[in-house]
């Protein structure tokens, strides 16, 4: 093999990732994953896919050693395959902000400046909620809090908000969190936190970009 042959190998290679995560739906699932591991059937119903579709995109992903899976009963359950897989889909949607115009726009429109953490903003409010000066609240299925979570952070899933939020302390920010920037979650709990008089702000933070950040999550 010449040394023009072995170059478009590499690249070849390489482009292999790039062709799985080509797909929006595809990283769609790559997200949802990042918050733990879940079978075809949940990762439709979460991506609204039909499952024959989802199992196609989850195929090309696996293909691409971007996903695994394993068998539990009578059910497949995938997850990532490692945690730079979640980093990439962080990175990827950090660069797209940055660099396309129609995407910032978009996300300037749902989220303001102070809610875009950076190293200083999120220590900082991981020792406001160890003071216990403000509550963080993690709005995912209680499924994806179990499989890890902020620190100090209390597991409160949007469809439980209305029935459980006299739990909240009426006298403290609320900080709610979900899967991400693209997560609307937070900001239906937001609104409805607010609707009660809670003091209430949602970040875009998700556990992926917590890591991508190299913060610890809370232990288990």
């Amino acid at each position: 093999m010449n040394k023009r042959q072995t170059k478009d190998l590499l690249y070849e290679q390489v482009a292999r990732i790039g062709k799985a995560v080509s797909s929006p739906k595809r990283l769609e699932l790559l997200e949802l994953l990042a918050q733990g591991e879940k079978t075809v059937e949940v990762l439709a119903t979460e991506a609204s896919l039909d499952i024959k579709l989802a199992s196609a995109h989850l195929k090309v992903l696996k293909a691409a050693r971007l996903v695994e899976t394993q068998r539990d009963g009578r059910f497949i359950v995938y997850r990532l395959s490692g945690e730079d897989v979640s980093a990439l889909w962080v990175s990827l949607r950090t660069v797209a902000e940055e660099h396309l115009i129609e995407l910032k726009v978009a996300m300037d429109r749902i989220f303001s400046g102070p809610e875009k953490l950076d190293t200083e903003t999120r220590r900082s409010l991981m020792e406001k909620a160890r003071r216990g000066d403000v509550v963080v609240i993690d709005v995912r299925p209680s499924a994806e809090f179990a499989n890890g979570h902020l620190p100090f952070a209390r597991s409160m899933p949007l469809d439980e908000i209305r029935q459980r939020i006299k739990e909240l302390p009426a006298d403290k920010d609320v900080v709610a969190y979900c899967r991400g920037p693209f997560c609307m979650m937070s900001a239906e709990a937001v609104a409805l936190l607010k609707e009660h008089g809670y003091r209430a702000q949602k970040i875009a933070d998700g556990i992926p970009e917590w890591q991508a950040a190299g913060l610890p999550l809370a232990e288990p």
